[in-house]
């Protein structure tokens, strides 16, 4: 094979066919010059009979007699004697075909001309015409190659007989065979050295072209660092400058192709919204990330399953070809649930660069999150809205019954007056505490840190809920060592809000005679309040919205005892500010178990420490 390939290349074929064009043009010289060279002898051998001829008088002697055959004699001894020293053989032939003379075999004398010499050019002869044949004379030896010209004698109108006159011509063709193996020899050395320079000078051709095909095929395999040599300035030089141009070119575009992919690749890798693109087949061609996450596929589900069986499970609205009639005008988008989150689409068909449709491009994004907080802001304003009528409401009632002068009873008054009071401190409590969740939200509520002991702390709090414990029957166990110390920088105001919301929805949460079990202890770098109570407790379906603002498990009865819904979130955000986290476990009917997680101080023997 790799021979085949060898002898096919470019290289052997400017070889072939330069030897072709020389073996060609060097045979047609040959066959002209050895057709030339044969023409050129026999002329000279006609040329040199009929000089002899008209020099020696020959022909015009033998015109003379009156009958050739009366004066055979005669005429056999002028022959002789012209003979001599003449390579030619001569012949006298009568108008009866008879001969009459001959100049190197006497015993054809007399006999019958048709058995020795050419009849035809005898006849030619005798029709008064000056002719030549080429003759090849055969003996049981060998045969003899003759040139033979006829004379006639006498005029025209009486001849009289023949001048028969044949030449051998052995050497005249000896020496052109020599030369026509001269020549061959000559050729065949010629083709020998055609062959060299054709090789040498395919060679100059072919190295540039296989350099730039051997640099080509490395390009191809990925190394774009090749550069082949420009060593003239022909159309293999040029060719060499194109090649190193496209090189350079190739390179910048690739990239400029490898920088735009990357960015690409990279953009749809972290893009937090997914991207599916399908083909026309219903095969997905490419899913980044955040698409297989939202859709719980991997790779190898890319390759061996079809979008329809994937999506299927999901929502069948969103079968391909649905897609594909949907989007036929343009653009469109849908939404769909999976696992609890909330999913929207947009999806349009893509073209290729002849605006054929190629597929359906997909984006997939979370709008779970979104829908949450549309939903908050929703039952936000619906709550706040709520808490400020109902004691608006009350208080717009009795005030309406005080003025309308119904009332006489100073007793009655005065408890109207005082239900009013209490109305207005709930609305102010409500609105101090949207105050501050909205200081919170802006980063606007002002901290004054400073390293604090959280028993001491923890103890004030405590003391403070005690009574309330007490009038409710419960029992408050502080399982903590009230001589030990704990310090981390606190707001201390901001904290002690936290404990007294924490000990008062557990106090206000468990029934008479519960029990309420409050510990600290170090954990690691952190500190720890865990505060556990034994009363009704949280459904477990409930508990993580338990810090969403407004949010009560029971909203009546949170309404009965007094809750805003607003403690819990804004516990959550003063932890949070503190670089802490305050978690809840709850078991309905069981209780509940808060945890308060604060970083530990790490500072000794600084000034202001509570």
């Amino acid at each position: 094979m790799i021979g085949k390939k060898r002898w096919s290349s470019i290289r052997w074929k400017i070889v072939f066919i330069y030897f072709l064009l020389v073996f060609i043009a060097t045979t047609i010289i040959g066959v002209f010059i050895m057709s030339q060279l044969e023409a050129y002898y026999k002329d000279s051998i006609r040329d040199n009979i009929t000089r002899m001829v008209e020099e020696t008088m020959l022909r015009s002697s033998l015109q003379e007699y009156g009958d050739l055959a009366s004066h055979q004699a005669e005429i056999q001894t002028n022959i002789s004697s012209w003979s001599k020293g003449v390579q030619q053989e001569i012949f006298v032939v009568d108008n009866d075909f008879t001969i009459i003379a001959a100049s190197n075999n006497e015993n054809l004398i007399l006999k019958s001309a048709v058995e020795f010499l050419n009849q035809d050019l005898i006849v030619s002869g005798l029709n008064g015409k000056i002719d030549e044949k080429d003759e090849i004379i055969k003996s049981p030896k060998k045969e003899t190659p003759v040139k033979s010209l006829v004379f006639p004698i006498g005029e025209e109108d009486s001849i009289k007989g023949v001048l028969y006159i044949r030449e051998d011509m052995t050497s005249v063709y000896t020496t052109i065979d020599k030369s026509k193996l001269i020549f061959v020899q000559a050729m065949v050395i010629a083709l020998l050295i055609t062959v060299v320079l054709g090789f040498f000078i395919a060679r100059s051709i072919t190295v540039p072209i296989n350099d730039v095909t051997e640099k080509a095929e490395k390009m191809a395999k990925g190394d774009f660092s090749q550069e082949v040599s420009v060593k003239s300035d022909d159309e293999i030089g040029r060719l060499a400058e194109m090649f190193n141009l496209l090189r350079q070119q190739l390179n910048l575009t690739l990239s400029e192709i490898s920088n735009e992919k990357s960015k690409l690749e990279t953009i749809l890798k972290y893009m937090a919204d997914g991207l599916i693109a399908v083909d026309l087949s219903g095969h997905i061609i490419h899913a980044n990330p955040a698409a297989m996450a939202m859709l719980s596929i991997t790779a190898d589900d890319m390759v061996n399953r079809y979008y329809d069986d994937i999506i299927k499970g999901y929502n069948e609205g969103l079968m391909f070809d649905r897609l594909r009639e949907n989007s036929k005008d343009g653009g469109a988008t849908d939404v769909f649930f999976y696992g609890g989150s909330t999913f929207a689409v947009r999806y349009d068909r893509f073209k290729d660069e002849n605006s054929q449709d190629v597929g359906i491009i997909m984006i997939l994004q979370d709008i779970t999150e979104r829908q949450k907080l549309e939903n908050m802001q929703t039952d936000f304003v619906a709550n706040v809205s709520h808490e400020l009528k109902t004691p608006l409401t009350t208080i717009k009632s009795y005030t309406e019954t005080l003025l309308s002068g119904q009332v006489d009873d100073k007793e009655t008054e005065t408890q109207f007056l005082n239900i009013i009071d209490a109305e207005a401190d709930r609305m102010n409590r409500l609105v101090k505490e949207l105050l501050q969740l909205s200081r919170l939200d802006y980063k606007q509520e002002k901290w004054n840190k400073k390293e604090s002991n959280l028993i001491s702390l923890l103890k004030s709090v405590v003391t403070k809920v005690e009574m309330t414990a007490k009038n409710k029957n419960q029992h408050m166990n502080c399982i903590f060592d009230d001589g030990q110390k704990i310090m981390a920088v606190i707001d201390r105001d901001g904290i002690e809000q936290v404990l007294l919301n924490v000990l008062s929805n557990a106090i206000k949460y468990t029934q008479e005679g519960g029990r309420i079990d409050i510990d600290a202890l170090r954990l690691n770098k952190s500190a720890q309040i865990i505060i556990t109570d034994n009363g009704i407790g949280i459904p477990e379906k409930e508990l993580s919205r338990v810090f969403e603002r407004f949010f009560r498990v029971d909203k009546a009865r949170s309404r009965a005892m007094g809750g805003t819904g607003l403690g819990l979130a804004i516990s959550k955000q003063i932890i949070e500010e503190h670089k802490g986290s305050i978690e809840m476990e709850s078991k309905e009917g069981r209780g509940t178990k808060v945890t308060i997680t604060l970083p530990l101080s790490h500072s000794r023997g600084i000034k202001n420490i509570e």
